[in-house]
């Protein structure tokens, strides 16, 4: 797997949250769990790369997707 794949992967299924979520429709679990997937994607390839600001705020990012899919089941 390419760096590339990751960070387009991530970039991708953050987008698909984003739209799920905001558009209220009943989503908002599946929506997270492209969050917390794109988290994933995005921190490994941060780390790959040694952009450390950026795996920090994966961190975040996976952790609210965790609380968004709890809260939301």
């Amino acid at each position: 797997m390419t760096i590339k794949v990751l960070e387009w992967f991530g970039v991708i299924t953050a987008i698909f949250y984003s739209i799920l979520v905001a558009s209220n429709t009943g989503n908002e679990v599946f929506g997270f769990a492209l969050l917390f997937i794109s988290a994933i994607a995005i921190g490994l390839w941060a780390f790959l790369c040694r952009h450390y600001g950026m795996l920090m705020l994966q961190f975040f990012y996976g952790a609210a997707g965790l609380v968004g899919v709890f809260r939301w089941m």
